[in-house]
């Protein structure tokens, strides 16, 4: 009885392994690297990040870039000057100067 016990557990131990191993490889090629992809692309953005670039954060508010330090941004909407963090600044989208005019 224990040679069919030890015998079965050899047998299935490296399917297991291969099927954990698959499932490891899909999960890193669908969720990993593209979200890995996804922070230096939007971390290069903050780093080129200059004075007279438009930018719209990720609450939706267009706006041109004024001034700036390590931490912060401060740019102008309609007249109004509002400092922001540079982690809230959406960095797939960049404002149109048609944006930026339609809500002055």
């Amino acid at each position: 009885m224990n040679h069919l016990f030890l015998q079965a557990q050899s047998e299935g131990g490296m399917s297991f392994f291969i099927l954990i191993g698959g499932m490891f490889l899909i999960m890193y090629f669908f969720m990993i690297r593209p979200q890995v992809k996804k922070q230096k692309e939007a971390k290069a953005f903050r780093q080129e990040l200059k004075k007279g670039d438009k930018v719209v954060t990720i609450g939706g508010i267009h706006g041109k870039v004024v001034d700036m330090n390590e931490r912060t941004v401060l740019i102008q909407v309609d007249g109004a000057k509002i400092r922001i963090e540079k982690s809230a600044l959406n960095a797939s989208g960049e404002a149109s100067e048609e944006d930026i005019k339609a809500n002055s």
